[in-house]
């Protein structure tokens, strides 16, 4: 008898316990949903309001300039660099410096850079504002016709990190812009990215709209033709991107509310950098760990600051072709995540901190540990099988849907060529990249936390592939 009551109140507990995980998940979801409806809605409608400004030119031109510093790092780049440079160098705007810091490849990447651009060394100090490790060589001279300056920083190899610290050390403009290596930025980026400074003196940081380049057609650097990639891996990255980068930016840029300004390209105060001492070399994820830093000093210091978020500044990044390579990123990037957001407890009053832990950081274990829970309520005769695989598609066919209208919204809005058989292909891929794909990356992210060994600064080994972009469609 004693036997069956305590496997009786084990089974009331176990059902107990999974009941509240259940509602706990449901709630989750919805949440995510409605987060996620309401943040492309206010994407599209941000997006159009700006698009019909431009088409009745209601907007305000002027002839003033943010002179910018644009820093480059550089590992193991020989194969996109220089196309990166030359598309900098056909940049619409007036003041600005281009400075390449090659963290001590492996390859060409430092000697392609000098013959190519016709650099000389030189021996002049820089002022070593922020830690970086030594500097080796530098190499000057111009390009656009002697418009644009181009320096180079050959360097002890310090990671990622420790490459922008050293391009801020060489600066010599107030405002910077840290962007990959193998990324380009279209014409009126700088011009697009710099409004938010130009608007209010208290911006200190904005960030940008990051596009996959990968199987598009450029044509003398301008994009004149999207194509979603042939190859699956970036395909579904490129739904991915166009979600996010519309949706949660725009929204949580209205609150003052972004973490994360994406290292592809963003741009920086100068003095604000230096006074929070710059880049973090022992974080995987320096770009979100210093927005979380810039967040912690001035509120700390009640001193009052923006941190932008200028949709229309667009950069266009390759994404990894091969899935062993995605892996690979996301699970840097979530051990970056992890350590900005453990590094800075303080920042936990925010609204937008909240978001990431539960929606970013949590997702993965919530949504796997969610489905284990669902498959053990219907063991235990709690949940209708019919009722629960309902559910789920109706999550998932919503999950694609906002999915297939942010890739075309944004792509319409910005008078972008699509062929029709890329729309179909993505809707085609919406319902895998929000089933399959998204399991099997918090899967990762997951593993990533746990299993992760190395040196976690250093640089990701990402095959590259060329990209001409002055390519004829």
């Amino acid at each position: 008898m004693f036997e069956l009551i305590r496997s009786l109140f084990t089974l009331n507990f176990v059902q107990t316990v999974l009941a509240i995980f259940e509602i706990f998940f449901v709630i989750y979801m919805v949440g995510y949903s409605s987060f996620l409806f309401i943040s492309v809605v206010v994407g599209g409608n941000e997006i159009f309001e700006g698009t019909k400004k431009r088409r009745l030119r209601n907007e305000i031109h002027h002839d003033y300039y943010v002179p910018i510093s644009v820093v480059v790092p550089a590992y193991n780049e020989e194969v996109t660099i220089v196309e990166t440079i030359r598309s900098l160098l056909n940049l619409d705007y007036r003041i600005y410096e281009i400075i390449v810091v090659n963290d001590g490849s492996k390859d060409s990447t430092g000697e392609l850079v000098a013959e190519t651009f016709h650099l000389h060394q030189v021996d002049r100090p820089i002022r070593r504002q922020l830690p970086c490790s030594e500097i080796l060589s530098i190499w000057e001279g111009s390009g656009a016709g002697g418009r644009v300056p181009i320096t180079l920083l050959n360097k002890e190899n310090g990671g990622k990190a420790d490459s922008i610290n050293a391009g801020i050390n060489a600066a010599q403009y107030p405002y910077f812009v840290c962007m990959d290596a193998d990324s380009i930025l279209q014409k009126d980026s700088l011009s697009m990215i710099a409004v938010p400074v130009l608007e209010n003196r208290d911006v200190v940081a904005v960030g940008s709209m990051i596009r996959i380049s990968n199987d598009c057609v450029f044509e003398n650097g301008e994009l004149v033709e999207l194509r979603l990639p042939k190859r699956l891996t970036p395909a579904f990255q490129v739904l991915e991107y166009e979600r996010s980068f519309l949706a949660s930016r725009i929204l949580l840029d209205k609150f003052n509310a972004n973490l994360i300004i994406s290292g592809a390209f963003g741009l920086f105060k100068k003095d604000a950098v230096i006074n929070v001492g710059g880049y973090h070399v022992g974080c995987v994820g320096e770009d979100m760990e210093l927005i979380m830093k810039l967040h912690a000093y001035y509120r700390s210091n009640r001193l009052p600051y923006q941190i932008k978020y200028a949709y229309n500044a667009v950069c266009w990044t390759q994404a990894p072709e091969r899935f062993r390579d995605l892996l690979k990123q996301r699970k840097r990037w979530h051990i970056g995540l992890m350590q900005s957001m453990l590094g800075h407890k303080s920042v936990i009053t925010k609204g937008s901190y909240l978001y990431y832990l539960f929606y970013e950081l949590l997702s993965p274990v919530i949504e796997l540990l969610g489905l284990l829970v669902t498959f053990l309520a219907y063991v235990f005769g709690l949940l209708n099988l019919k009722y629960v695989l309902a559910l789920f598609l109706v999550y998932a066919l919503f999950g694609s849907i906002l999915t297939v209208i942010s890739f075309i919204t944004r792509n319409y809005l910005s008078s972008i060529r699509v062929r029709p058989a890329d729309i179909l292909k993505a809707f085609l891929l919406c319902i895998p990249e929000n089933i399959l794909i998204r399991f099997i990356l918090a899967w990762t992210r997951i593993l990533a936390v746990f299993f992760w060994r190395g040196k976690k600064t250093r640089w990701g080994e990402i095959k590259r592939k060329k990209i001409d972009y002055n390519q004829v469609a």
